[in-house]
């Protein structure tokens, strides 16, 4: 299956976080979308890896995707290196984007930033010719690929984005693949630690933070990105 757009998250609720309206956007739009985790999130302090699979099968659900997967890297310690880049370049060459999201460069958790550079290493390397990677289970060679874009959503940090997708319409449907994550978010009723992301103040943000970015070019609601290069476009046409 080929797919236009292609989301890494170190965690199964990275991509709803960070980009969950403007996948349920581009979904809306017949564009084939899928979800990439690169953890179980296992060392989560609520709930647990097997509650963390159902929840993100339900918001996979919730949102539309084609396709999710999960690599099964360990959580907290996964490393940028030869063996794990090369598992990526599988699955990029498998589904082949023209545009790849991933976690933010910069954030409080260290899987994200370190996320965030082993998917753009892997991008980069995927187009490479003279790496030879199979699937496994598969005696074909794969073609090299390389993603189009690579574009890096905003997490915890509040990084100044290089441009942002008007979610108008959608911020709803990625409130709903959030909660779809019960055991990780405000629930007055749960008996589990306190963490910074169960806070009602932290659900709440995840609203104000897109309405903040909406007010700023004009709309109700926005999605922010950073860039690993220019955006180019054919004419200033383009930019309205």
């Amino acid at each position: 299956m080929k797919l236009d757009i292609l989301v890494f998250g170190a965690h199964p609720d990275d991509a709803e976080l960070g980009a969950g309206a403007t996948i349920a956007k581009e979904v809306s739009k017949g564009k084939k979308v899928g979800i990439v985790d690169l953890t179980r999130g296992e060392l989560g302090t609520r709930g647990s890896a097997e509650i963390r699979d159902k929840e993100a099968a339900r918001a996979a659900e919730i949102l539309g995707v084609a396709v999710r997967e999960n690599m099964e890297f360990a959580d907290g310690f996964f490393m940028n290196d030869k063996e794990h880049q090369l598992e990526l370049i599988k699955i990029i060459r498998k589904y082949r984007p023209e545009i790849v999201l991933c976690n933010a460069v910069e954030d409080r958790h260290i899987d994200h930033a370190r996320g965030s550079k082993l998917v753009s290493n892997a991008c980069f390397l995927s187009g490479l010719m003279k790496i030879d990677t199979k699937m496994d289970g598969d005696d074909q060679w794969q073609e090299a690929w390389r993603p189009k874009l690579v574009y890096h959503f905003i997490q915890w940090k509040n990084l100044e984005p290089d441009f942002v997708v008007d979610v108008t319409g959608f911020i709803e449907k990625k409130t709903e693949a959030i909660m779809a994550y019960g055991s990780q978010f405000y629930d007055p009723d749960s008996d589990e630690p306190e963490t910074p992301i169960s806070s009602k103040n932290f659900t709440d943000s995840v609203n104000y933070r897109a309405r903040d970015l909406g007010r700023i070019i004009g709309v109700e609601y926005a999605e922010g990105f950073t860039v690993e290069r220019l955006v180019g476009v054919d004419s200033l046409e383009d930019l309205i």
